[in-house]
């Protein structure tokens, strides 16, 4: 174990902050706002500001009850200081992530050693899904930063007994409460009761669990908003969110969002990029694993979150997200054990090798999709195609091959910086390219519509970010004769007559003309 009084060393720090500046903060405001999820809670913060009421939260003018308070408070905060921006609905998760950063390389320091501490931070600020999710305007990113400080915070004190911990855990708890509701008490109590039963120290779990004053602490941070939200709204926010967005969304599939089992395998595999070979080498090592104290607490905190989700009916990617502090903080301490570097490097040239075809796999792929919205939509890829693209990429692709034949350096420290530039590639380069087709169209739309005035009539789309860039609520509706109208290009054919303001990419922003 690490001696925690002595400072954290300068390269450390230079190397944490090079790491989440490159794969969180660079390219944040890069691309427009993707739907469904990020116009959803976009348009929600924006009618936020602009009705004045920050108790409850609305779409389109009707309440919405998907997701607790504190994201959105966030959210206005941010968007009153920077306006109506990308960069200002993303920083908050930014923040979140840079956040779960430090928290993690304090806590491995604490619990282990500065060298594993720091692997296990630029680990976490580099795995692939780990660089979008940061960079998503949803409550995702917050809730994970409290579901870890909530664990960390729980280990340590059932490991050093230090009371500090323990009401640093109910206070990421009753904070993660607020931002999405039972999953951040679940979560932690299960991990920590399965962590003390295997321990024959359930009196210790008990101390944690039953503690008044942490628990007096959680109700007095999560309990306000929750009560006068009731007092306001009534009984549908509860029966709405906690009913509908939390036991329906568990037991049967929402939104189409469902799965098998093993949903959440490849999920895995390739959410960790480049990291994949560490992650097999480290689960190899899984009866070292249960005898170690600490990698024990972070196996069950991944497990849980892993089955928890697999039996979920409803089944999204970024739902793993939430296990991954125990899964990386692993991966970490089995690094140096890397001998290959073959092994090491191969998924990220197997990744390289698609990336560098990304665009002729498209084009391959357009004869094969009925649907001719996404026809069109993929169609202008190669016009969204940066000039920088293929360039980072091949560049990229000849280093990778250097580390894997250069032997100075160590093994880990250049699967490391691989992490982080395929990161920061994937902000500058990836996103705005997938972002640029599909919601390129919507923003510019919505821009037009907004500064011509247009009062606009959505049909056939459920596009919420057009009404955060036209900075008005929009009408869904079957369009009448007079209405300016946002569609898909191919139900114009089920109009008699009208003129094309805008068409792009499978959008149209029509003014029906009978």
């Amino acid at each position: 174990m690490q001696d925690f009084s002595r400072p954290i060393p300068l390269t450390h720090y230079a190397l944490l902050a090079v790491a989440v500046l490159g794969c969180f903060f660079i390219g944040i405001g890069g691309f427009p706002l993707f739907d469904l999820d990020e116009g959803a809670f976009g348009e929600a913060t924006r009618e936020m500001l602009a009705s004045g009421n920050f108790l409850s939260t609305t779409l389109n003018g009707e309440p919405r009850y998907d997701k607790p308070i504190l994201i959105y408070w966030l959210q206005a905060a941010s968007v009153y200081l920077f306006g109506i921006k990308e960069f200002a609905f993303r920083l908050p998760s930014a923040l979140a992530g840079s956040g779960w950063v430090i928290f993690t390389y304090l806590f491995v320091r604490r619990a282990a050693n500065a060298r594993q501490a720091l692997a296990a931070g630029i680990i976490t600020a580099s795995a692939l899904a780990v660089s979008i999710i940061v960079k998503v305007a949803t409550a995702d990113a917050l809730l994970n930063l409290l579901i870890s400080a909530t664990l960390f915070s729980a280990y340590l004190f059932l490991r050093f007994h230090e009371r500090k911990y323990l009401y640093l855990a109910f206070a990421a708890m009753g904070l993660g409460f607020l931002t999405k509701g039972p999953v951040a008490v679940i979560i932690p109590g299960i991990v920590t009761f399965l962590y003390s039963a295997l321990r024959n120290d359930l009196k210790g779990w008990l101390t944690l669990a039953l503690n008044w004053r942490g628990i007096a602490l959680f109700i007095t941070i999560a309990a306000p908003w929750y009560v006068t939200q009731y007092l306001v709204e009534g009984d549908g926010f509860f029966r709405g969110f906690f009913l509908k967005h939390n036991v329906d969304r568990f037991s049967a599939p929402m939104e189409s969002h469902g799965g098998n089992y093993f949903y959440y395998v490849p999920v895995l595999l390739l959410s960790v990029l480049p990291y994949t070979t560490v992650l097999l080498k480290a689960f190899a090592q899984w009866r070292r694993i249960i005898k170690d104290d600490l990698q024990l607490f972070l196996l069950l905190w991944f497990v849980t979150v892993f089955v928890i989700f697999s039996f979920s009916g409803t089944k999204l990617p970024h739902y793993l997200i939430y296990g991954y502090s125990g899964v990386f903080i692993l991966m970490a301490a089995y690094l140096d054990e890397l001998r290959s570097r073959l092994l090491a490097f191969l998924p990220l040239v197997l990744l390289l090798a698609v990336l560098l075809s990304l665009p002729q796999l498209i084009e391959a792929a357009i004869p094969h999709i009925n649907k001719p919205y996404y026809r069109e939509m993929l169609a202008a890829t190669r016009q969204s195609l940066s000039s920088w693209y293929y360039p980072f990429f091949a560049g990229f692709s000849l280093l990778t091959l250097y580390f894997m034949v250069e032997k100075r350096f160590a093994l880990s420290a250049k699967l490391l910086a691989s992490g982080v530039i395929l990161a920061t590639g994937f902000s500058l380069l990836l996103l705005p390219l997938f972002g640029g087709m599909q919601q390129g169209p919507i923003k510019e739309a919505a821009l037009l519509s907004r500064d011509r005035g247009y009062t606009v009539v959505m049909w056939g789309l459920n596009m919420p970010s057009f009404s955060v860039y036209s900075q008005r609520i929009v009408e869904k509706r079957d369009p009448r004769r007079g209405d300016i109208v946002i569609t898909q290009t191919n139900r114009l054919t089920e109009l008699r007559a009208y003129e094309t303001l805008y068409s792009k990419n499978g959008i149209a922003l029509i003014r029906v003309s009978e």
